[in-house]
């Protein structure tokens, strides 16, 4: 299975549709629902990990008449990568000083 992917049956419906993930947790499931559930579009956004033994992820997005879900979901997800360019570039690895711990 890819990367990404779409549950079977919701092929008739453009705005409600549920896309699998692979290998992702609830990290980037977290961000993604709460980025998609402020889009005024969106009806509804949630994801379920099906089976802890599984490293799938199913998210659902139902958007109003006229949006597409796979749209939705592709904008969340380009978001992301630009919220994540942003702490990159304002927090670089060289300028992050971890306290020490103190020595017994």
């Amino acid at each position: 299975m890819p990367v990404l992917a779409e549950l079977a049956g919701d092929e008739n419906l453009e705005n409600c549709r549920t896309f699998i993930l692979e290998n992702e947790d609830h990290t980037l499931a977290g961000v993604l629902k709460f980025l998609i559930g402020r889009y005024p579009e969106v009806q509804f956004c949630g994801y379920t990990i099906p089976h802890p033994a599984e490293n799938t992820m199913h998210f659902k997005v139902q958007t109003t008449e006229g949006t597409r879900a796979i749209d939705i979901f592709k904008r969340a997800l380009e978001d992301t990568t630009k919220i994540c360019d942003h702490l990159i570039e304002k927090f670089p690895k060289d300028d992050v000083n971890p306290k020490k711990e103190p020595e017994s």
